[in-house]
This record gives structure tokens, sequence and C-alpha cells, in this order.
């Protein structure tokens, strides 16, 4: 077991993976860095945490496989021996935006598949491991992050199968943090607005989101960048709200407020 605190952040290979496990690392945590498909990118991340001068390793898994988040997890323990934080970043939007009358079933079990059973279930494992470590007394506290997004509650009637698994995100946390405090293990939500990433740089969807801001469409009216979420993922991993779980912290300009 090393003694730094080790981070396992699915997804983290590129857009706010890749910023969160940039500022896990400036936190002085060693970082598991998965990914699924993107090797290049991986390799990136791990580059640029290598010259910060923390320990870190990339895994290749797909976490809607249950083989796969058992080898993730394996390996993670294997190349570290503990895990103190996980987050839940990993996830997926629809190919196609459609109508809610007209959203295929098909479609719908792949995006709740990937960004609401898979975070479930890897919470489930990876809980157990950190109960287990904290029973052992070989960690003192541990800690999960869930990240949603601005549709957990805000409804778009052409991308409802991605809505409905960012609201199931929120209940995940509610309902974890309840269920593992008693161990020590704080769970959070961390709900990002409009980010620079790989999914919004398509011409159409940064369009539509640009002529959002011209109309002033949130407070601090702006792109967010990864390196922001991944700052309040690093304050959580510090350990600043040890009084606190199952909270949301809204990473989106203030978007989440209403003015009337």
């Amino acid at each position: 077991m090393i003694e730094q605190k080790v981070a396992l952040v699915t997804g983290g290979s590129r857009g706010i993976g890749r910023g969160i496990c940039i500022e896990l690392a400036k936190a002085g945590y060693a970082v598991l860095v998965n990914f699924n498909e993107n090797l290049g990118a991986a390799e990136d991340v791990r580059h640029q945490i290598e010259k910060i001068g923390t320990p870190v390793e990339i895994c290749q898994a797909d976490v809607t496989a249950r083989s796969h988040r058992d080898l993730l997890v394996q390996f993670t323990m294997e190349r570290f021996g503990r895990i103190d934080l996980l987050v839940n970043n990993a996830g997926i939007a629809p190919k196609v935006r459609k109508d809610i009358l007209e959203t295929e079933e098909k479609t719908f079990n792949r995006i709740l598949n990937a960004n609401l059973r898979a975070p479930y279930f890897l919470t489930q494992r990876v809980a157990r491991v950190m109960i287990g470590l904290i029973e052992a007394n070989q960690i003192d506290r541990a800690a999960i992050v869930i990240i949603s997004s601005l549709r957990s509650y805000t409804a778009a009637k052409n991308y409802g199968e991605y809505c409905v698994s960012k609201a199931g995100l929120s209940m995940v946390t509610r309902l974890f943090a309840v269920r593992l405090a008693e161990y020590g293990i704080n769970v959070y939500e961390i709900s990002p607005g409009l980010i620079e990433t790989d999914m919004t740089s398509v011409e159409h969807v940064r369009d539509y989101y640009n002529d959002k801001l011209a109309k002033g469409m949130a407070p601090i009216n702006r792109w967010g960048k990864p390196e922001e979420v991944g700052l309040a993922v690093a304050a959580i991993a510090k350990g600043h709200f040890p009084f606190s779980t199952g909270n949301v912290f809204h990473t989106d300009g203030g978007f989440h407020l209403r003015e009337l």
C-alpha cells in the first residue's frame, strides 16, 4: 500500500475527467485514470500527471460490464493497495437527439446502462473495498463523487434519456450518502453546467449554447472549463467538507439559480 491517498476516476482521459485527474494530482493524490477507447488521450493524461510528480496508472475498462468493473478495482488495488476516492465521471450522450415521443428503447437502454447502472454498481463495488480498508484501519475516511449534469433537473424534450440518467444519479448520491455515512464514507454530487469538452465541441451543439449565452443564460455567463470541475472535486478530496454528505455542488456559473 502506498502512503499517498488514491483516486480512481472513470472516464478520466478526456474532457471533465481529464480536468479532474490533473487537479487531483495537484492536490497530492495518486491517480488511476480509467479510459475505454482512447489510449492516446489516457497516455497524455498520464504524462501530465507524471510531470506533476504523483503516482499514476491508466487502465482500460468498459464500466458498463461487470467483469471490467471488477478488473478496474482489482487493478487499482494491485497497483496502489487502497482507494480513498472514487469519481464516477464516465458517461455518454445519445448519438442522435430525438423527441421523447420518438425515443427508441435501444437508445434509452444504452444511455441508462452507461450513465446510471454502471456508476451505481461501481459505487457498490468500490464502497465494499473502502469499508474493508476502513475497518482494517488502513485508511481513516473515504469519499465518493458522482458527476451529474444540469440535465438532472433541467428538462429537454429531445434529450429525455440523458436527462433521466442524470436525474437518477442524483438519487444514487443520496442513497449511498445515507448508507455509507456510518463508515466514514461521504458521498457528493457535482453538477456541471456548460463545460468545454469533446461532447460540446460539435458545431451545432456549440452554436446552440452560444445562442443561449448571448441571451444571458447564467449569472456567470460563459463556458466553464474542465479544470473548474476538477477544482471542486479536489476540494472534496482534501477533506474540506467533513460534516457534509449527499450535497450537490453546482459548477455551472449559477445556472441553477432562479431569479424573479
